[in-house]
């Protein structure tokens, strides 16, 4: 497989391929993918990039220059996958479009990681996350409760459709491997896919009616929220009937089971703030250990909040040696993330850490069948960058 991208959205899909098993060679500029240069690390390997990047093999490549394109016709005739998450018409003036991609291979997967659907008006707009959480009607959910507009403090919209490219990818494999024929094109649209994301239960009264309104009220209630103890913070989500009896019977409201609008789940769900507001009324007045151990006991949902710190620590996380990183990485990495799904009695390929610029560039390209003499010249005129060739690199673009 062959990816061509940066920063998240295609390096994350890359990367939980290249966990499954899939060879990815993950074709750079020779100045790198802008994501090296994240912070904290500066001009080394940033954690973006680490947390993104493990298991791929690493050639630098000028792609702009008219020399590179014998080099990625090669590459293409070899493997079953091509990955990318730039605009079409950038891919085009590459000449790595779907159509001349599918020229060069004629039984390639071809998965476009992009910001909007290509037959809508969109199509041509730049997308970042922060753009696209926006426009998918995620930002406005906080304006939806009475508050303001805000980005969820994290990077959705790449991760979700990191996570949309490789079942795309799976899927088309699949369907190739039971015989489908020809080239198979996957569009992975980001404004789509968080739509699809957000709109998932606040499509509600608009999935059967053109004047319903979206929004579902539990979610959207401004007391849903984490609640104030004595000495902290927690979640707590009685959601079914028998959930909100015990609930209620353990802060000593039973009364209110024998309410009418407390029986139905329509009803109930319409007075959901005034159940909220009671749970904010009685959890100060306990410890969060407190309620943990007594809301646990009468099997009701619950959590204390968890910080980032928090995360580092956790004793389930440490159980299942989430952070640890393998044997292929060096000792200054203290924690990596996981694949996190297992699949039982099969163990896990070892992890290869991510790799210097260009470190696979020679013997990628000899595995193409590109002559030696060929390959350093490549090298000699900058269209190709070896490891060795990084030291003196310099990174463009701002860090991230």
């Amino acid at each position: 497989m062959i990816e061509i991208s940066a920063v998240v959205l295609g390096p994350l899909a890359g990367q939980m391929l290249a966990d499954l098993g899939a060879e990815v060679i993950k074709i750079e500029p020779p100045t790198g993918d802008v994501a090296r240069d994240s912070w904290p690390r500066g001009k080394r390997d940033g954690a973006l990039f680490v947390n993104n990047n493990r298991n791929k093999r690493a050639i630098a490549l000028d792609l702009k220059h008219p020399d590179a394109r014998p080099v990625i016709s090669a590459l293409i005739a070899s493997s079953d996958v091509l990955l990318h998450n730039m605009r079409n018409s950038a891919a085009e003036r590459l000449e790595l479009g779907f159509e001349q991609v599918a020229a060069i291979n004629p039984r390639i997967v071809y998965c476009a990681a992009i910001g909007f659907g290509q037959r809508g008006r969109y199509r041509d707009r730049p997308a970042f996350d922060d753009i696209i959480q926006a426009a998918s009607g995620l930002a406005g959910l906080s304006a939806s409760r009475g508050g303001d507009p805000q980005f969820l403090p994290t990077i959705l919209a790449d991760k979700v459709g990191a996570l949309h490219a490789v079942y795309g990818v799976l899927a088309a494999l699949v369907a190739r491997a039971n015989g489908r024929d020809g080239a198979i094109r996957i569009e992975v649209p980001m404004f789509e896919a968080l739509a699809s994301f957000v709109l998932n239960e606040h499509l509600a009264e608009a999935t059967f009616a053109e004047t319903g309104k979206p929004g579902y009220p539990r979610v959207l209630s401004p007391d849903r929220r984490p609640f104030r103890t004595a000495d902290g913070w927690i979640a707590v989500l009685p959601y079914t009937g028998d959930q909100w009896r015990r609930f209620l019977e353990e802060v000593d409201r039973a009364d209110i089971c024998q309410s009418a609008w407390f029986v139905d789940s329509k009803s109930r769900q319409a007075r959901i703030d005034d159940l909220y507001a009671l749970v904010a009324e009685v959890l100060p007045g306990r410890s969060t250990a407190d309620w943990i151990a007594a809301l646990e006991a009468c099997d009701v949902p619950c959590s204390k909040i968890a910080l980032l710190d928090d995360l580092l620590a956790d004793p389930h996380l440490a159980d299942v040696d989430f952070f640890a990183p393998g044997p292929g990485y060096s000792d200054e990495i203290r924690r990596v993330l996981p694949q996190p799904v297992g699949f039982g009695a099969i163990e896990p390929l070892p992890d290869i850490a991510p790799r210097p610029i260009g470190c696979d560039t020679r013997a990628v390209l000899a595995d193409c069948g590109i002559p030696g003499d060929e390959i350093e010249a490549l090298l000699a005129s900058g269209v190709a960058v070896a490891a060795t060739d990084t030291v003196a690199a310099t990174f463009q673009g701002d860090a991230i």
